[in-house]
């Protein structure tokens, strides 16, 4: 019987992806493990291998196609003897295979993948987007656009897996009574200027329309939740470097060489700040949590995000249990990470997840500035330039190269006081850095 290949869902969170090449084409052999398309995320490209083994019978979904939803056939599989005359049959009933499949796009969709969801019926299932007990299921981020656009999310109807609302569901729907327990709804979340009203503004012929990648939207999506769901307040610290830079340099004059006698790494400042961070959230456990409604989760390890700029947006790979690690082992890992970060090769388990992240626009020239935090994170560090400033110690004033950085805290989370502790933590590993080393 014809098998379909399914889009697949390439981290817990993605609902939908784009097409960007077929590796096979219809009419060829595929085998068990064969990789036979690639697939774009917002962030990464993945490539997609066959489970089963046929002939490519048919491509449904041509390459290039965004906005594919996850679970939708893309591509049908014949085994031995079958033909063509099989897959319209295929086609014709697909949730009897896919109970998951998502519902038919909105109106003013087209192109082939968007046909194709359109003649899909709906899940044989027939489940709705409750439990027995009352239980909605949809996703956190459809949860958290219902509260702001003040949208009963019960009487919402959801078009993802097994019926699960998702935010497109949330967009789609027009504002109805919340069911809350307080007597005040919550307020809506507040909206950007339209699109046709600054297109007014300017006169035409004196700009051009460059429309946004998978990965700008999905940016922009977060930090506005970011910016409206977190109370941010921040704290800044300025640190000593010159302990550093002389620990760094002979470090880095005594590391090992490989058959050409090139050294083996070459410690960076990032990879003192990304070890100090990650112990200094082990000497202050309290701030290296995460807020939930249900609970506080405190992290046992220190999981260190790194934002790695690349053209059109950012990826923030993480350095998992950095405070185990040698600062050459940071070093080496976070130049591999960044190299395929900007080749967009990472794996979603690469970059999703951790427990703080650290933004360095040194290299820019930044003295200092303010970083918004990366849900679910409660903290974000932001680091400036080492420059040589004149300072006070002992009522003389010297020459010292100084680096000021800057904590935002989720206020959720992280008080004023413990997020003071930690930069203070932070900023006594940066300035003796024979603590580190221990």
């Amino acid at each position: 019987m014809p098998t379909n290949i399914l889009m697949p869902a390439l981290s817990p969170t993605m609902e939908k992806g784009k097409l960007a090449k077929w590796l096979k084409k219809e009419g060829d052999q595929v085998r068990s493990g064969d990789v036979i398309a690639e697939i774009e995320t917002d962030k990464a490209t993945m490539e997609i291998e066959a489970v089963d083994e046929g002939k490519l019978g048919k491509i449904i979904v041509p390459e290039g196609t965004d906005d594919v939803a996850v679970n939708t056939p893309i591509a049908v599989i014949l085994g031995e003897g079958e033909d063509a005359s099989a897959i319209k049959i295929q086609s014709q009933a697909p949730a009897a295979r896919v109970p998951e499949q998502a519902a038919p796009p909105s109106q003013g969709s087209s192109g082939p993948a968007a046909d194709n969801r359109a003649a899909s019926p709906a899940p044989a299932t027939g489940l709705m987007p409750h439990k027995g007990n009352g239980r909605v299921f949809s996703s956190p981020l459809a949860r958290r656009l219902a509260k702001q656009r003040n949208l009963n999310i019960a009487l919402v109807k959801g078009s993802g897996p097994h019926g699960r609302i998702i935010a497109r569901d949330i967009e789609a729907s027009k504002p109805a009574p919340m069911a809350v327990s307080s007597p005040q709804a919550a307020p809506a979340a507040a909206t950007g200027m339209p699109d046709e009203m600054i297109l007014k503004i300017y006169e035409p012929g004196t700009y051009e329309v460059v429309p946004h990648d998978g990965m700008r939207k999905i940016i922009a999506s977060r930090l506005v939740i970011a910016k409206q769901t977190i109370p941010h307040f921040y704290l800044t610290i300025s640190c000593a470097l010159d302990a550093l830079l002389g620990v760094r340099e002979k470090l880095n004059a005594h590391a090992p060489q490989d058959k050409q006698k090139a050294p083996l790494w070459k410690l960076s400042v990032n990879d003192f700040v990304i070890k100090s961070m990650a112990l200094a959230l082990q000497r202050v456990p309290d701030a290296n949590v995460t807020w939930t409604e249900a609970g506080m989760l405190r992290h046992k390890a220190s999981d260190v995000g790194v934002a790695v700029a690349i053209e059109g947006g950012l990826f923030t790979p993480v350095i998992r249990k950095a405070e185990t690690k040698t600062l050459a082992q940071i070093s080496a890992e976070m130049k591999d990470l960044a190299a395929r970060a900007r080749n967009r090769r990472l794996a979603p388990h690469e970059y999703q997840g951790g427990t703080t992240a650290i933004s360095n626009l040194g290299m820019y020239g930044i003295q200092e500035f303010s970083a918004v935090i990366n849900p679910p994170h409660a903290t974000i560090l932001a680091v400036g330039a080492g420059e040589k400033r004149a300072v006070v110690e002992s009522d003389t004033v010297v020459v010292r190269t100084m680096m000021t950085v800057t904590l935002s805290c989720d206020h959720r989370a992280v008080d004023g006081a413990l997020g003071s502790e930690l930069l203070r933590a932070f900023k006594s590993y940066i300035e003796d850095p024979a603590l580190m080393l221990a």
